[in-house]
């Protein structure tokens, strides 16, 4: 069957929006058809440097625009919800940049939108759509390390201290947790379910400590525990003011897994290794893993087969994974108290 050409419009002209409009040729599916900035100028810079057919001076121009038929939303974490409803309204399918919103309770109406509208919407955690992860799961469920028993990860780096930047901007939801941390509450949720025959478990306790800056007033570095059911404890560790080493370490009882490159998967396509250890074997293994294109472009490529479900399927996000998620990064935030301005003058993570 011919996969389903989508014709793409691209919501904001940053960094990540720029690596998506860059790989999105590599897929199998998608066809870049128009970008939006509330800056015309950037939008058309944005478009001639990525061959884009049309440059949009206001999202709501590209929302209006009739050839575009799915939307990637690479604005900042606080606009999310406003844009993915919109999109929704507009009968545009969603691709959204993680965390999907700012709490569970954004996440709940946007899904709500999707549903009332009949669109397909997926939080755009990438490396869910990439063969590696579908690997690890692969091998937990073939037991090659016994029963799972603990889960460590870490996703952090080193920013510039600048609190007009959105890592550090309070207005613009910065911090670790929601902008990296996400990622390993994600992992550590899909692991602990896996062993369990599920598609992903939620925590039954989580405990979180963080370093909340006195200007900035987020959460530059941030770690917490977590415990699964079927005794599964799992230690994350997050931050964007301290580079860690961005790995995940998964332990069992008759060995472990080591991914040196968890999350930003062989990101123009290629190889990726996973780490076997086994204690009745003296040396461990690699287990390579193959990608043929970018990705970005298998993220893409992963809307469109899905689309006609509305929703994707294990390991990509599901819309029951996404509010699974958020309610934990909600409690990760609750216990260490940071509570956003703009969540304060409403919902705030409950």
């Amino acid at each position: 069957m011919t996969p389903t050409q989508i014709k793409w419009g691209i919501i904001s002209t940053g960094r990540i929006a720029s690596i998506f409009a860059r790989q999105l040729p590599m897929s199998r599916t998608g066809i870049l058809t128009a970008v939006a900035s509330r800056d015309r100028g950037k939008a058309e810079k944005f478009a001639c440097e990525y061959k884009v057919f049309r440059a949009h001076g206001s999202y709501e121009d590209l929302l209006a625009d009739p050839d575009i038929q799915a939307v990637y939303i690479a604005t900042p974490h606080p606009m999310h919800a406003e844009w993915a409803v919109r999109c929704a309204e507009a009968g545009k399918h969603i691709l959204c940049e993680k965390p999907i919103t700012m709490n569970r309770s954004e996440a709940e109406t946007v899904i709500i939108a999707a549903r009332r509208s009949g669109v397909f919407l997926m939080e755009a955690f990438h490396y869910r759509c990439h063969p590696q992860t579908a690997k690890i799961i692969e091998l937990i469920r073939q037991k090659i390390i016994g029963d799972v028993c603990a889960i460590q990860a870490a996703f952090s780096f080193r920013a510039p201290y600048d609190l007009n930047h959105r890592t550090l901007n309070q207005a613009l939801g910065g911090g670790g947790i929601l902008d990296v941390g996400c990622y390993c509450v994600s992992m550590a949720r899909l692991i602990a379910g896996t062993a369990a025959g599920n598609d992903f478990a939620e925590p039954l306790e989580v405990k979180g400590c963080a370093m909340i800056g006195h200007e900035s007033r987020v959460d530059e570095y941030a770690v917490a525990s977590m415990k699964f059911p079927g005794g599964i404890l799992a230690e994350l560790a997050c931050g964007c003011r301290v580079r860690q080493d961005n790995v995940v370490r998964i332990y069992g009882t008759e060995g472990s897994l080591y991914i040196p490159a968890p999350w930003v998967v062989s990101i123009d396509g290629g190889v990726s290794k996973i780490i076997v250890t086994r204690e009745d074997e003296k040396t461990p293994r690699e287990v390579e893993v193959f990608a043929d294109r970018g990705l970005f472009a298998i993220e893409a490529d992963t809307v469109a087969e899905y689309i006609s479900r509305h929703q994707a399927m294990p390991p990509a996000m599901s819309w029951d994974d996404t509010l699974g998620n958020m309610r934990a990064l909600d409690l990760w935030r609750e216990s260490i108290g940071l509570v956003y301005d703009t969540e304060k003058q409403g919902a705030g993570p409950v």
